[in-house]
């Protein structure tokens, strides 16, 4: 057969479901191999689109996501997506195609050492250069790939390599382990916890992805600890619990923050730096830390833990919850809680026009089920959805907040419907985002995927005009003017609304979830409120 061949037959090995991306001249065998072994290749409308997806599949799945491009600007294209993956924490696998490697050495057509690009943006990245390493390759690639902290890794496939003779077969998987936690470090941690006076949990990302959100629960209740969640940790624990105290990230002085002022002991569990600077909760550097995850802790000043529980969380939570059987009720918390929770219903009623981010965030929240997934872009309405839109389910709510690539909704949504079928997917993006990856409209139309795609018009990049008058005083640079969205989702046979009051929004939600084919909802958004919430921030008076 050839090294083609032996590549797709790994790659089935692996269990791979979908391969997303676009063919080239030097991919020409590969995907001939791909129709051959009946593979369920994708085509996109862009790389980074292709990227994207992978990304999202492997955040939903725990399990690689695959993209595929050709040399030079495909490469380059998918390597947005890519990053993505490595700084959230998504398990994905990059495949490249290059030229032939007897042109490597010098200048030639579309060249460059995508190996060396990639090399920052991925855990391991590889060129094949003798077709019978192969099955080494790939394993290595997928398992690296899935080990915490997982992220992104990159096969490259020069095209004379691709085309020629190979012999060997794919490698088995036997999946991977992590040690039991250290009994001494339980004991330590146990003892640290019983002397706490006012101790908050943090959870992260890790908390999602090693799927622990039934033993964080025990843990939490078993102790009476209020839990505070990063975004990308949202619905680790669900926020009709008395324990939650809801999310943590933004720059400003959140209300949370008064917890953390009052705790003396944070107990992180599965946290990324990533995700909110250390300093930003430890700035005095008084808080004992207790660091639960599946690998040692970053280097930090800010970040110095007292233990440090390295194992598999679900482990490790449940040796902690069978030491600690004694409840206590740290009530202090109970009027943070209320004040947040008064918060999030606040603009429910409001009927003003362009609508309120509040406003929006609250109808969304009223629609969706427990179980149903939203699916947020970077910009201002990432902060908005990240610090109201309350959770039930990990892994229901997804924000890029390592890399925070603009872009990511729209082929994250297509990713998010082919790993759930059965469940609604929204997809919430800003005008900037949007059209930065609006032809994967193209891609779920052809796929038939019936998500909601909501977008948030302001005419700028709302973010950061927010940061810049709230700087600056004025604004520079980020204001744009947009097409007609409804005109541009039915140019690809997608059905496109534009909501003209504030009542028309929820009724229209809750019918186009029913849909079987993607629907656009365009919704002009009132960004005054974004200075106003700073504002507001600036002045909070803690209730505990």
């Amino acid at each position: 057969m050839l090294a083609s061949d032996l590549l797709v037959e790994c790659l089935k090995k692996e269990g791979v479901e979908y391969i997303f991306g676009i063919p080239g001249e030097e991919t020409l065998y590969l995907m001939e191999s791909l129709r051959k072994k009946r593979m369920n290749f994708i085509p996109t409308r862009h790389e980074q689109g292709a990227a994207f997806m992978a990304n999202v599949y492997g955040r939903l799945t725990g399990r690689p996501g695959v993209c595929l491009a050709t040399l030079g600007p495909g490469a380059s294209n998918l390597l947005t997506g890519v990053a993505d993956a490595y700084l959230d924490r998504a398990p994905l696998v990059a495949i490249t195609a290059q030229a032939s490697l007897k042109n490597t050495h010098k200048e030639s057509h579309q060249y460059v050492d995508i190996v060396k690009m990639f090399q920052p943006a991925t855990k391991w990245n590889i060129r094949v250069e003798r077709p019978e390493v192969i099955p080494e390759i790939v394993r290595k690639a997928f398992k690296i790939a899935q080990l915490e902290k997982p992220g992104s890794t990159h096969i490259e496939v020069p095209d004379d390599i691709a085309g020629v003779e190979a012999t060997g077969s794919p490698l088995a998987s036997n999946g991977i382990e992590y040690p039991l936690p250290n009994p001494d470090a339980i004991k330590r941690a146990a003892s640290i916890i019983k002397q706490a006076k006012n101790p908050i949990i943090l959870v992260g990302n890790g908390v999602t992805r090693r799927r622990a959100a039934a033993e964080l629960k025990e843990f939490a209740e078993r102790l009476q600890i209020p839990v505070t969640n990063t975004f990308m940790g949202k619905g680790s624990i669900d926020y009709r619990n008395p324990l939650s105290l809801f999310t943590v990230g933004l720059q400003s002085r959140d209300w949370i923050m008064c917890g953390f002022d009052r705790a003396d002991v944070v107990i992180a569990i599965g946290y990324d730096f990533v995700e909110y600077s250390p300093d930003k909760w430890n700035s005095n550097k008084d808080k004992k830390i207790i660091h639960l995850d599946v690998v040692p802790s970053e280097i930090d000043e800010f970040y110095i833990p007292e233990v440090e529980i390295t194992a598999e969380i679900r482990d490790s939570l449940k040796a902690l919850t069978a030491l600690l059987k004694g409840k206590k009720k740290f009530k202090i918390y109970t009027a943070l809680r209320e004040t947040i929770l008064k918060e999030l219903t606040e603009f429910k009623n409001d009927n003003s026009f362009p609508m309120k981010p509040q406003k929006v965030v609250s109808d969304l929240r009223a629609a969706l089920g427990l179980e149903d997934i939203l699916i947020s872009d970077v910009g201002a309405h990432k902060l908005w959805i990240a610090r109201m839109f309350p959770t039930h389910r990990p892994n229901t709510v997804l924000i890029s907040n390592g890399y925070a690539a603009m872009g990511i909704a729209l082929p994250g949504g297509i990713a998010a419907k082919l790993v759930h079928p059965k469940r609604n997917v929204v997809v919430v993006a800003g005008d900037g985002g949007f059209l930065m990856t609006a032809s994967e409209l193209e891609t779920a139309k052809r796929l038939g995927l019936g998500i909601v795609i909501i977008v948030w018009v302001d005419n700028s990049y709302g973010l950061i005009e927010w940061k810049q008058k709230e700087r600056f005083g004025n604004a520079f640079g980020v204001y744009f003017k947009n097409p007609d969205f409804v005109k541009y989702a039915e140019s690809f046979g997608i059905k496109g609304f534009r909501v003209s009051n504030a009542r028309e929004f929820l009724p229209l939600l809750r019918q186009s979830l029913g849909s079987k084919e993607p629907v656009l909802i365009e919704i002009p958004i009132d960004y005054s409120e974004n200075l106003k919430l700073t504002e507001k921030l600036g002045h909070i008076i803690c209730p505990i």
